[in-house]
C-alpha cells in the first residue's frame, strides 16, 4: 500500500517538472508575484471556501485547527491547468500553461478521545507553490533628440514555493486550536531588455534576481457543534491569522550587452546583497452550516496590504485587500452502494478579491470568479476531484486591461488506516 502511494506521489513530481510555471498574466508583476492561496481542490470548487468547514475525508488546509477531523490518514495530490485571455485596447492574448497544485499529507498523531468525533492531534504535512511571478511586457518610446525607437521588453518568471507542516489540537469538546509553520523558499528573476531600433546589432539587458528563504506562520482557531437547535444540523465558526513576516531576501543584478540570445559581456552590479521582503498580515474568518449530505459555508479575509514592503524598502501596494467566498456541496445519497451517482459530491461558489496594486491610470481591480466541482468516489472514501474556475480580473473600461480565465483543478485524494497498532495477525 505504501509504495503504491509513494510511487503516485513520484510520478506526480516528474509530471509536474515538465509541465512549467502557470499562464502569463501582467498581474503578477506586482509585488512577490501573483498569490497562489491554500485552498485544495475539494474547496476550489466551493469557491474556495474552507475556514469554518471541517472535512472528515479531505485535508483542510486553509485552517490548521481543522485537522483534527481527519481521522484517517489522507494523501492528495493536486494539479492546475489554466488559461487566460489579456485584453488592452485593441490588442488580445491567449496563453495557457500548467502546473502543480498541491502533494499533501495529513495523519492524526493522537487519536479520538471517548463519546469526540475528532483526534486529540492531528497533523499535516505539505509542497505547493506560494506565489507564481509569469509575465511579458512590450512597448515602444521615443529618444529624445533623436529619430530613433527604443523598443522595451519587460519579463518575468519564478516565485515563491512552501513546504509547510501544520498541527491540530482539540482542547474541549467544540473547540480547536491550530498553528502551520511555513518554509518559502524560490526566486523571481526580471529582466529589461532594450533595442534601439537604428541600432539592432547589440541590445543591452537589466537581470535581476531576488532568492526568498525564511519562515512565517499561521495560527487556527475553530467551534464546533453537531446539535444546532436541538437536530442534528452542523454549524462550524473558525478563524485564521497570518503572522506579519520578515523574508530573507538575496538580490543579485547584473548589466548585460546581447545579441540575440547570446550574451556577449556582461558587468555585476549587485552581488547577492541579503535584505528583507515584507510580507503583510492578513485576518480571516469562516462559517459553515448543513448536514451530514449537505454544506454551506462562506470566509472573509481581510490583508493589510499597507504594511508590504519589497526588498528596496518600498511599498507598491496601493490599499488593503478583501477575499469573499461563499458556496456549497452535496452528495444526494452518501450511503447507496448501487447508485454511483448518487455517491458523487457536487460543488459550487462564488469568489470576490480585490487587487492590492491600482493601475497606470489610479483604477482598482476586482477580480471575481465562479466555481464548479465534482469528488468521485473511488475505493471506499478515497476520490478523484475536479474543479472548474472562470473569472474576470481587471474592467477594459475602468483599467484599461482585462484578464479572462479559464483554471482546471484536477487530484487524487487517498484514505487509508495508518500507523495503527494491529490486535490479530
Amino acid at each position: 500500500m505504501f509504495k503504491k502511494y509513494s510511487l503516485l506521489l513520484l510520478i506526480c513530481a516528474s509530471w509536474t517538472y515538465a509541465a512549467g510555471q502557470a499562464a502569463n498574466s501582467p498581474f503578477s508583476k506586482f509585488g512577490i508575484g501573483e498569490p497562489y492561496g491554500n485552498a485544495l481542490i475539494n474547496n476550489q470548487g466551493m469557491g474556495t471556501v474552507g475556514i469554518g468547514n471541517p472535512q472528515y475525508v479531505y485535508l483542510n488546509n486553509q485552517n490548521p485547527a481543522l485537522l483534527v477531523y481527519n481521522y484517517l490518514t489522507n494523501l492528495g495530490a493536486g494539479f492546475i491547468g489554466e488559461q487566460r485571455t489579456i485584453k488592452s485596447g485593441k490588442a488580445s492574448e491567449k496563453n495557457s500553461n500548467g502546473n502543480l497544485s498541491y502533494l499533501t499529507m495529513a495523519f492524526p498523531v493522537i487519536g479520538r478521545g471517548a463519546k469526540s468525533v475528532t483526534n486529540r492531534w492531528s497533523s499535516s504535512l505539505g509542497l505547493m507553490p506560494y506565489s507564481t511571478v509569469n509575465y511579458k511586457l512590450n512597448y515602444t518610446s521615443s529618444l529624445e533628440g533623436t529619430s530613433n525607437t527604443l523598443n522595451t521588453t519587460e519579463s518575468g518568471s519564478g516565485g515563491m514555493n512552501q513546504v509547510f507542516w501544520s498541527n491540530g489540537i482539540t482542547i474541549s469538546k467544540n473547540i480547536s486550536v491550530g498553528i502551520k509553520s511555513r518554509y518559502l523558499f524560490g526566486s523571481r528573476i526580471d529582466e529589461y531588455l532594450h533595442f534601439v531600433s537604428q541600432a539592432p546589432v547589440y541590445q543591452p539587458n537589466v537581470y535581476e534576481r531576488q532568492q526568498y528563504s525564511d519562515f512565517n506562520f499561521t495560527t487556527g482557531f475553530a467551534f464546533h457543534t453537531d446539535s444546532l437547535f436541538a437536530k442534528n444540523y452542523r454549524f462550524n465558526i473558525g478563524l485564521v491569522y497570518d503572522f506579519k513576516s520578515n523574508i530573507k531576501t538575496t538580490y543579485f543584478s547584473r548589466l548585460e550587452r546581447r545579441s540575440g540570445n547570446s550574451i556577449i559581456d556582461s558587468v555585476t552590479i549587485v552581488n547577492d546583497k541579503v535584505g528583507n521582503t515584507v510580507l503583510p498580515p492578513s485576518l480571516g474568518g469562516g462559517i459553515s452550516f448543513g448536514r451530514r449530505s449537505w454544506t454551506v459555508g462562506a470566509d472573509v479575509v481581510y490583508t493589510d496590504y499597507k504594511q508590504f514592503k519589497d526588498y528596496f524598502d518600498s511599498n507598491p501596494a496601493t490599499q488593503n485587500t478583501m477575499h469573499y467566498a461563499v458556496g456549497g456541496e452535496f452528495t444526494p445519497n452518501t450511503t447507496s452502494a448501487s447508485n454511483y451517482l448518487g455517491r458523487i459530491t457536487y460543488r459550487g461558489g462564488l469568489s470576490y478579491d480585490d487587487f492590492p496594486y491600482l493601475l497606470g491610470n489610479g483604477s482598482a481591480v476586482k477580480d471575481v470568479g465562479i466555481n464548479v466541482g465534482l469528488a468521485l468516489p473511488v475505493g471506499g472514501i478515497s476520490s478523484l476531484d475536479i474543479a472548474f474556475k472562470v473569472g474576470r480580473r481587471g474592467d477594459l473600461k475602468i483599467n484599461g486591461v482585462a484578464e479572462d480565465y479559464f483554471k482546471i483543478y484536477f487530484g487524487a485524494t487517498f484514505n487509508d488506516r495508518w500507523f495503527i497498532k494491529r490486535r490479530f495477525d
